[in-house]
This record gives structure tokens, sequence and C-alpha cells, in this order.
């Protein structure tokens, strides 16, 4: 048996209930920018994914490199900030499930690829900003999920011996495909998705659960459980 060390902890969709003002920001930008508007149920699936991979996807006719995609880019982050951000609520219990993962002896690191100042704000509306012996940020890393530089930074942060005394916990098919090929396991939460994401497109996971709630009652039988794989 492997001593489990420490989770990784996504923020976006898994912590806060904050995939539909994600989508809605980019949403808002593209259709300022003149440029064709998916609906908000395909930005929704974007989700998960960092700017350098959702850009390309929304508007493929932009060098990425460009001015016109920096701006874009910049917009899309004004907007979440400034009009959709206040919005954003912790889903429940979530304070309670990091205070028990603690309890089991678990470091808790947040791999996120949001800007720092996000990370910061986002992890004090869940409410466990307190908790949280580390955190990963856009200045990190040059490549997001589902790259696997996010779990590496967070792995490095963690101070785990290995890769196998870690467990990450996602709410999206690229939390568990940038786990996977940093080599690390990955627990899902459905809460993120809205509806997006069928648990086929979530196999791989090494264990699914409804919220932060439904993983909390269930804690005993988790992963997680006696900080133990």
């Amino acid at each position: 048996m492997t001593q489990l060390c420490a989770v990784l902890l996504d923020i976006d969709g898994t912590l806060v209930d904050s995939t539909a003002a994600h989508a809605r920001s980019w949403t808002d930008a593209v259709a300022e920018a003149g440029l064709p508007v998916p609906s908000e149920h395909d930005a929704r699936r974007l989700v998960g994914m960092g700017a350098d991979h959702i850009l390309p996807r929304l508007a493929p006719g932009l060098d990425p490199e460009g001015d016109e995609a920096a701006r874009l880019r910049g917009r899309v982050g004004e907007l979440f900030r400034e009009r959709h951000l206040p919005g954003v609520r912790a889903f429940p219990a979530v304070r309670e499930l990091l205070l028990r993962m603690r309890g089991e002896g678990l470091r808790l690191v947040a791999a996120s690829s949001a800007r720092r100042e996000n990370v910061g704000h986002l992890l004090e509306i869940a409410g466990v900003a307190d908790l949280i012996e580390a955190s990963t940020s856009s200045s990190d890393v040059e490549r997001s999920k589902p790259e696997p530089d996010i779990i590496e930074a967070a792995l490095e942060k963690s101070g785990c011996a290995s890769r196998d005394s870690a467990l990450m916990l996602g709410d999206t098919p690229y939390d568990i495909e940038a786990a996977r090929r940093a080599g690390v396991g990955c627990v899902v939460l459905r809460c993120g998705g809205h509806g997006c994401w069928r648990d086929a497109n979530l196999a791989g996971a090494v264990a699914l659960y409804d919220d932060p709630a439904d993983l909390l009652a269930r804690f005993v039988s988790s992963p997680f459980a006696a900080a133990r794989l």
C-alpha cells in the first residue's frame, strides 16, 4: 500500500460553481469581437482548459500570437472578474470536505492555471484559503490542461516523495488527461460539468462523485480515506 501524501485540487467546477461564469465570459468576449458566438453549452465543454487551448477553438481564424488574440484573452479576463465572478459561489460542503482531508493528514495543494489573483479570490469564495498549503497559477507554467504542466508544478509544491502518493480532485476530462499524463490518479466530481459530461466522458477517473457533499458523505469508502491508496 502506498501512503497518500497530498490532494491536488482543481478549483473551477470542483470547489466553486464557476463553469457557467467562465463560459459566459468567453461568449461575451467573442460576441464583442464580432466573431461567431458558440452556444453556452459548447463553451462550457471547453472550460477546464486554459485560454491557450480554448482560443483556437472559439476563434480559429485568429493568430494565437497576434494582438487581436491577446486583446480577446484580456477581455475574457476582464469580463470574468467584473461581470461574472461576483456571482460565483462555493459548492456545498467544500470546507467540510477539505477539513476531513486535512484530518487524514493530507496536504492540500490548489492545482489551477488561473491567474494568481483569481486563484486567491476563488479560494476565498470557497472558504478554504486557510486550508491550502500551496497553490499553482498561470505564472508557474507555459501550457494549461490537458497538458500535464499544472499537475507537475503542483506535485513539486506538494513535497510528495512520489507521484503515486498524490491524488487529484477535478471535474473535467481535461483534469483526468492532465493527471494521467503526469502519472497521478484523478477523482472526479460531476458538479462542474452542468450536464456537459456523461460518465463515459469521464472514463479513466479513479472514482466519480456528484459533488463535494457526496464525496464527504461517502468519504470512508473513498480513495482518500485513511490516507492510503
